[in-house]
């Protein structure tokens, strides 16, 4: 819609409404709560862009388009390394300095960040169950159960690998796509020879990697801020804790890119 107004830096990117998304619920308010607020909205900034990048992954690897392709996993994996950073600013915040407000938190956590599941089911963990923690009718729910019956950034790379021209198993160009996916001998058998014989498709395979290690690392210095935050104390919102994160730890993506490894 035209407006007589001119537009600026302020108008463009709605800065007087972003910077009034901040708003405390302690009393005083507590000096941290408002960094733990910035850093949290920040994160799900950055996973939105993540959702936005992923889907240009897709597609570009549906399209055999290498170079694109390549960009946008160095973006991608940018943004990860840019997430682990930001860990180090909210570990200035101490335990005591958590305490003082933490209680304000009430059920909110971050275990009900649809976005960052959003994120998993793209890039192809998924978790059907996690669905129902996110309120019928929510756009984050929608959201989960539309990526739920999409094929995953995975099943993309599959696609790609037999547009360059190497052979896939049909059942795994077939499989369900609602479901994580499984180590197969014969893919693994496909990987040792595009590692060997072809360098960029092995390019690709190798940025796959990053971009699994990424969000590994990513979920490690999660897990290790917590600890030093809350020790063993259950988690806002009822979850576990650190006991929780520390489960989806070294969990692979794409375990074929790790297991045939050991046979190269």
């Amino acid at each position: 819609m035209s407006s007589d107004k001119p537009l600026t830096y302020s108008s463009y990117l709605e800065i007087d409404e972003l910077l009034s998304l901040q708003v405390p619920r302690s009393d005083g308010p507590e000096h941290d709560e408002m960094l733990f607020i910035v850093i949290h909205q920040v994160y799900e900034l950055w996973f939105k862009q993540v959702l936005h990048e992923v889907g240009l992954l897709q597609r570009s690897l549906e399209a055999n388009d290498p170079a694109t392709v390549l960009d946008t996993f160095k973006r991608t994996l940018t943004i990860l390394k840019t997430l682990v950073a930001q860990v180090d600013v909210l570990e200035t915040m101490t335990p005591t300095s958590f305490a003082s407000f933490r209680a304000r938190l009430e059920s909110a956590s971050g275990f009900q960040s649809a976005q960052f599941r959003e994120v998993e089911f793209a890039l192809g963990k998924k978790h059907p169950g996690m669905v129902r923690h996110h309120p019928e009718g929510s756009p984050g729910r929608e959201h989960l159960e539309a990526l739920l019956d999409r094929p995953t950034l995975w099943d993309s790379f599959l696609c790609f690998l037999v547009a360059r021209g190497h052979a896939v198993p049909e059942a795994l160009l077939a499989r369900d796509v609602r479901r994580s996916p499984e180590p197969s001998e014969a893919l693994q058998e496909t990987l040792l020879g595009i590692y060997r014989d072809d360098h960029l498709c092995r390019q690709v395979c190798e940025r796959m990697v990053d971009l699994d290690e990424g969000l590994q690392e990513w979920r490690y210095r999660h897990v290790k801020m917590v600890e030093r935050t809350i020790g063993s104390k259950t988690g806002t919102g009822g979850s576990s804790g650190a006991e929780y994160l520390r489960r989806s730890l070294f969990q692979p993506l794409f375990p074929d890119l790790w297991e045939m490894r050991s046979r190269l």
